[in-house]
């Protein structure tokens, strides 16, 4: 987002902390459903988003035209929170689309961490991804951008329902309806880390060639978690391709400790001669 947008949303931001402080987590949850639901919407009909971001028109204006629409159609927290959005300056209105699916996301996450379930949600995100990239056959059901998102919809919850929590489940509608414009799998690894940010960690991506110890996992944690100055989630995937040894990605940051890697270079440097 540009400037004047990033300020605009941090605005819906700070009033749903404010919100949220004071709400049932089940509340909470409508409240995200709501906001989610008119991101939908919002993503249908290009010509309501650009009403809604045109700064031609007041933020008051802008509000009064969402309330037009949508009073008695949604919860009353949820159209004062969009009131908020909608009344800032956007740039551009796919920028108002993405705060929007911004803000209800944050809310699901807000909502399960009342309840004290972020934590778990988070690891079900992760390993719902992980079982999805194991199996091609699930993963292209769910990744195909043709196939109609109610119908991912309705397999997910098969899949899920009564295995996974509520938030779970609805995060992961989420990533099917391309949360930020990215796939299935990038919306599910930044739902991951959204959830870990929201509990003020990092997420390690560790990749090993048989899964690591409990007792390993914490130790590494720990480490990282000194290394910086933030605890971290470790998140493990098993891929004995690698043969042995680790790697390691934090952000940006990648440590490569593989048998595979040390080999390969191996190899590149022995054909080089």
């Amino acid at each position: 987002m540009q400037a004047a947008s990033r300020e605009s949303y941090r605005a819906a931001s700070e009033r749903l902390d404010a919100y949220v402080a004071g709400a049932a987590p089940e509340a909470v949850a409508a409240t995200a459903d709501d906001i989610l639901a008119v991101a939908g919407l919002l993503g249908r009909e290009p010509r309501l988003r650009r009403a809604l971001s045109d700064p031609a028109r007041t933020g008051a204006d802008r509000s009064a035209l969402l309330g037009d629409m949508l009073r008695g159609k949604i919860g009353a927290d949820a159209l004062d929170l969009l009131a908020t959005l909608v009344a800032g300056r956007w740039s551009a209105p796919s920028e108002l689309l993405d705060a929007t699916e911004q803000l209800g996301v944050q809310a699901l996450l807000a909502g399960a961490d009342r309840a004290g379930e972020l934590g778990d949600v988070e690891d079900e995100l992760f390993r719902f991804g992980q079982m999805v990239a194991g199996d091609a056959q699930l993963n292209g059901a769910l990744s195909d951008s043709v196939a109609p998102v109610a119908q991912r919809v309705e397999l997910v919850r098969t899949l899920l329902t009564g295995k996974a929590r509520p938030a779970t489940v609805r995060l992961v509608e989420a990533a099917l309806a391309g949360f930020g414009g990215r796939s299935f799998a990038g919306a599910l690894t930044r739902l991951v880390e959204l959830a870990a940010d929201r509990r003020d960690r990092w997420v390690a991506y560790v990749t090993v060639a048989s899964p690591l110890a409990e007792a390993d996992e914490r130790r590494l944690g720990d480490r990282l978690s000194e290394i910086y100055g933030r605890q971290v989630s470790v998140k493990q995937t098993v891929t004995p391709e690698i043969l042995g040894g680790m790697s390691v990605r934090v952000g940006s940051d990648l440590y490569d400790g593989t048998v595979l890697r040390r080999l390969t270079e191996t190899r590149n440097a022995l054909a080089k001669r």
